[in-house]
């Protein structure tokens, strides 16, 4: 499991191990706190649910008064500020989100009581409770909706412009804002978080570039769920080279590990990291160089009884080909990547046809150093131990024990540096939530 941090908030990166029988994704857990603050930022702080209420307008408020009171009438009442709105969220096992937003709106019309006209204000305290849930989920996309809205009124100043207030004008403003303001206020929340729904979805259904090797394209697994700890979110990325063919792997919805007191939790299976990898490690074959007298030394026997059509001074060439894909092995505290490479020895003469010394398999074990660095996740490799067979010689070389530090040299020199390099590219992370990853640390 991972963990990151960032400002001082912690997150959790689950690396699942090949032992868990779990299915291959990305997931992420958010808690009510962090959902909080994503809302507010997205609903309050730009200003966008009073933008939507700026305009609202109340029905005609029409009173007799009574036998003791003249007839109240009071038009064109409108908002014309909103106070201190505040928003929390309470997590809903198995349901979702029960958003609550409190508010002061200040209104503003016209009285006509009995034969005089003047300006009524009231300030009213809202608190708007509503559950979110998604629904339909289709080809990574759900559908966002709210259920039960319920619009409670709490304290209310009435004042008129005469300071002349009658209780029952007090009682018919307070009797029709009751009725009123709820069949108003939750269409406006409902419109405003659908609104928001479509953008932070989009923070999850992301095309991302991967430098010029071809694109990950993340999205939902399935449809968000919910514990009394979380709001959970599973995604998956498609992985494809840049002339758009997809690198295949297994994209099940993965479980999430515990959440405890953390905002964010990120489980990425092995085999979605394999086939990122396989994005990033694209090396053309590679060819050096050398003197025959080292593979005379790694295998004398051989050389100095088959190789006479070396004769003696020809330059070998060496060409190191990646062969299959590599394959990330994730356990406790330990990343492993396997790469398979074949070592070809040979000789090519001017006037005559290349002549193959010798033919390698080279089976490697990479520790995996991994990181998060700019939003990405970053792996770093060295080598761990080297599985070598022969695969052919045209020279009859048949023994090759001595050769392994001699490959084992080659290949920390020549090839390893080539796959850091490309491995630091990095795997691109969605802005999930709009929640950057940085100052990370992680533990596998």
């Amino acid at each position: 499991m991972t963990m990151l941090k960032l400002f001082g908030i912690i997150f959790f990166c689950g690396l699942l191990s090949p032992s868990q029988e779990v299915s291959s994704g990305l997931s992420c857990a958010v808690s009510a706190g962090a959902i909080e603050s994503v809302l507010s930022d997205n609903m309050l702080d730009n200003g966008l649910l009073q933008q939507h209420l700026q305009g609202l307008v109340l029905p005609n408020i029409m009173g007799d008064g009574g036998l003791l009171s003249s007839p109240t009438s009071i038009t064109g009442l409108h908002l014309v500020k909103v106070w201190l709105p505040k928003l929390s969220v309470v997590l809903l096992p198995g349901i979702g989100v029960q958003l609550t937003i409190t508010a002061k709106l200040g209104l503003s019309g016209d009285c006509l009581l009995g034969l005089f006209s003047e300006i009524i204000d009231i300030l009213v305290d809202v608190n708007i409770t509503a559950n979110i849930k998604c629904k339909n989920f289709e080809s990574g996309t759900v559908q966002v909706i709210i259920e039960d809205c319920l619009c409670i009124l709490g304290a209310a100043k009435i004042k008129l412009l005469s300071g002349l207030l009658s209780l029952s004008v007090n009682e018919i403003v307070l009797k029709q804002l009751t009725v009123t303001l709820p069949t108003l206020l939750c269409p406006v929340v409902d419109i405003v978080m659908k609104l928001v729904s479509i953008q932070l979805m989009g923070t999850f259904n992301a095309v991302i570039p991967v430098a010029t090797a071809g694109t990950i394209h993340y999205q939902l697994a399935r449809l968000p769920f919910t514990s009394d700890l979380s709001l959970g979110l599973d995604l998956d990325g498609a992985v494809k080279h840049v002339g758009g063919s997809i690198i295949p792997h297994d994209s099940s919805p993965s479980p999430l590990p515990p959440l405890l007191d953390r905002l964010l939790v990120l489980g990425i299976h092995q085999n979605f990291l394999s086939a990122a990898l396989t994005l990033l490690i694209q090396l053309p074959p590679q060819t050096f160089t050398c003197s025959p007298e080292v593979v005379s030394a790694a295998a004398p026997g051989a050389m100095a009884g088959e190789c006479s059509a070396c004769h003696g001074t020809s330059p070998l060439g060496i060409t190191l080909t990646l062969s299959g894909n590599p394959l990330i092995l994730l356990e406790e505290n330990k990343a492993t990547v396997e790469l398979l490479v074949m070592i070809q020895v040979f000789v090519k003469h001017l006037d005559g046809p290349i002549l193959n010394l010798l033919l390698l398999k080279a089976d490697l074990s990479l520790n995996a150093h991994i990181s998060i660095v700019g939003g990405r996740l970053v792996l770093g490799v060295s080598l761990a131990g080297i599985s070598l067979s022969l695969e052919s010689s045209d020279v009859g070389i048949s023994s090759i024990s001595n050769l392994k530090p001699h490959c084992s040299d080659l290949l920390v020199q020549t090839l390893l540096p080539l796959v850091n390099g490309a491995l630091g590219v990095g795997i691109p992370m969605p802005n999930m939530l709009g929640i950057p990853l940085t100052k990370v640390d992680i533990q596998i």
